[in-house]
């Protein structure tokens, strides 16, 4: 009878414990920043639909990038009043964070704070009228 490959025990067949591969890790699928994207959109959108009840029915809605080139530069958003729409661009968002805070709390912050600026001027009001208020205490 032969032995497995790779017996269950904790150590190969030279005696040694077995060894880490040479490359790292696989990636996460390149589809998961666009899952925790559409996941933050949704959570600050639902948060503000509660909120306000002018913005039940708009509909908020994710894209890659922009399809058309502004000159004045890469929006982060777009807004469409007549459709009721907000559409929210993933790559600019995350790309333009400043350096050092490209991790998944800042990219959350960032998403999160495009949604409520965005929901802002649909509202014809103040940023710091819509957000949350926080107690100090």
């Amino acid at each position: 009878m032969t032995s497995p490959a790779h017996p269950s025990s904790r150590h190969g067949r030279h005696g040694r414990a077995w060894r880490s591969s040479v490359v790292r890790p696989p990636l996460r699928p390149a589809d998961a920043r666009d899952e925790l994207f559409d996941a933050h959109v949704a959570a600050a959108a639902d948060f503000l639909r509660h909120a306000w009840p002018e913005l039940t029915t708009v509909e908020f809605l994710t894209a890659a990038i922009p399809a058309d080139v502004d000159p004045d530069g890469v929006p982060r958003y777009s807004i469409d009043r007549i459709a009721g729409t907000m559409t929210f661009y993933r790559v600019p968002i995350e790309r333009f964070l400043p350096p050092g805070h490209d991790d998944r709390l800042h990219r959350r912050a960032s998403a999160e704070s495009t949604v409520f600026r965005a929901a802002a001027q649909y509202l014809e009001r103040p940023y710091w009228e819509i957000t949350p208020e926080i107690d100090d205490d």
